[in-house]
């Protein structure tokens, strides 16, 4: 269990900051309190960046998570993917009026999620392909 919490510890630090850092620089410098106006500025300034904090979520949690767990693709992808998808659920819930199944941000952002986690998973598998 102990590998699990810790790889989870990575994934929030770096889901946080990155996060943090993405409202302090990207939503109050350029989109700022009324929100985007197209789909183009929605990708570019809200989902983009989200998929860049994912990726970097996942990656650092599938990082820290040792061998011999590591070798267990199930085990390794919940250390990885636990954090994102967790994150994910709990915006949606605490959102969900803006966020029906009927809107497009919740499949945008399911769709950030999964290709989020599926590009940390395989930096990390080409991370430790390349230095072993």
């Amino acid at each position: 269990m102990i590998p699990l919490v810790r790889a989870w510890a990575a994934g929030v630090v770096v889901l946080v900051v990155t996060e943090y850092v993405q409202m302090t620089v990207v939503y109050e410098n350029l989109v700022g309190p009324r929100g985007v106006g197209s789909f183009g500025a929605a990708l570019a300034l809200v989902h983009l960046p989200n998929l860049v904090c994912v990726v970097l979520a996942t990656w650092a949690a599938a990082r820290v998570h040792p061998a011999p767990w590591r070798e267990v693709p199930a085990r390794h992808a919940v250390a990885a993917c636990a954090v994102p998808v967790a994150a994910h659920l709990l915006t949606v819930s605490l959102r969900w009026e803006r966020t029906g199944l009927s809107s497009l941000a919740l499949w945008m952002s399911t769709g950030v999620l999964l290709a989020g986690c599926a590009v940390g998973m395989l930096l990390d598998r080409w991370r430790e392909e390349t230095h072993p």
